[in-house]
C-alpha cells in the first residue's frame, strides 16, 4: 500500500514548529513522500521553496514540490527545477493552478500540459511527474468531454502518474478510470482524500474545487455543525468507509490532503495498511 500527504508551507515560526511534528508523526508509517502546495503568483513561492528543502534535508521522506505554471515565468520555472534537481529532488507535482481574478497575462504557460513537456523536454525522465486529475469535472471545464481529453492531453505529454481532487462518491472515481482507460491512459491515478472536520470549511473548498458532497453527508454535517467532536466522529467514519471501499476494490494508493495535521488521516491510512 501507497501513502503520501499534502502540506500547504507554513509561514510562521509557530506554524512550522507545528509542520514539523506533523511530518514527525506522518512519518511513522513510512509514506511513499510528502507533497508541498504551490501559491500562484509568488504567493507562497518562497515558502514552498524552504519548506521542500527542509523536508529534503531533515526527513527520512521523499518530496515532492508543486509547480504551478500559471503567472510563471519559464525561466523561473527551470531556475526551480534545476534547484531541486541539484537538491536530489525528483519528484513534481505539475498544475496549471486556479487564475487569479481580473489576470489578463497569465505566463508563459496556460495548460498544465505546457508545464509537463517543459518538464520532459529539459529533464528527460530524471522527474517522476505527477498531474492533477478530477473525477467529477474540473470547475472550470467547459463538460465532461473535453475535461477527459485535456486529462489525457497532459498524460500524452508525458505525466507519470496522477492524483484526483477529493471526492466522497468512489463510483466517480471509477467512472474517471474507465473512461480516461478508454482514451488510452494507463498511467496509476491515485485518489485524493479529504478528512472531514470542519463543516463550513469543506464546503468553501467544495464550491471552490467542484468536489461534490452527497446530500446525505452535508445534511448530517449541517446537523453537528456546531459540535466538532460528532462531526470529527462522523467525518472518520465516513472517509473510512470511502477509503475501505476504494481498497477492497483493488485501489493501492492513497494520497490525503492532510491540511498540515496528522489527525485524522493518520487514523485513516493506519486503517488502510
Amino acid at each position: 500500500m501507497k501513502i503520501s500527504f499534502e502540506f500547504f508551507p507554513p509561514r510562521t515560526q509557530e506554524s512550522k514548529q507545528n509542520l514539523k511534528q506533523v511530518r514527525q508523526n506522518l512519518s511513522a508509517i513510512n509514506p511513499e513522500y510528502f507533497s508541498v502546495t504551490f501559491g500562484a503568483g509568488g504567493t507562497t513561492q518562497e515558502a514552498t521553496l524552504e519548506t521542500v528543502l527542509d523536508i529534503q534535508k531533515n526527513d527520512n521522506i521523499s518530496v515532492a514540490p508543486h509547480l504551478s505554471c500559471i503567472d510563471s515565468k519559464k525561466s523561473h520555472i527551470i531556475a526551480l527545477l534545476n534547484q531541486y534537481q541539484i537538491a536530489g529532488i525528483n519528484r513534481i507535482v505539475a498544475l496549471r493552478g486556479d487564475i487569479p481574478s481580473g489576470m489578463r497575462d497569465i505566463g508563459d504557460f496556460h495548460y498544465a500540459n505546457e508545464l509537463v513537456e517543459l518538464i520532459k523536454s529539459k529533464y528527460n525522465d530524471y522527474f517522476h511527474i505527477e498531474v492533477a486529475a478530477y473525477p467529477e469535472m474540473h470547475p472550470q471545464a467547459k463538460n465532461i468531454r473535453t475535461d477527459l481529453e485535456y486529462f489525457a492531453n497532459k498524460v500524452k505529454s508525458g505525466a507519470d502518474s496522477a492524483i484526483t481532487q477529493y471526492f466522497y462518491n468512489a463510483d466517480a472515481y471509477f467512472r474517471f478510470i474507465d473512461e480516461v482507460q478508454k482514451l488510452g491512459v494507463d498511467i496509476p491515478i491515485t485518489p485524493g482524500i479529504m478528512p472531514i472536520t470542519n463543516y463550513t470549511q469543506l464546503l468553501k473548498f467544495s464550491n471552490a474545487c467542484g468536489a461534490e458532497i452527497p446530500k446525505w453527508i452535508l445534511e448530517r454535517l449541517k446537523l453537528y455543525e456546531n459540535d466538532l467532536v460528532s462531526v470529527n466522529k462522523f467525518g472518520l467514519e465516513v472517509v473510512n468507509a470511502l477509503c475501505q471501499t476504494l481498497k477492497h476494490q483493488g485501489v493501492d494508493s492513497f494520497h490525503f490532503y492532510s491540511m498540515n495535521r496528522s489527525q485524522p488521516c493518520l487514523k485513516i491510512a493506519q486503517n488502510l495498511l
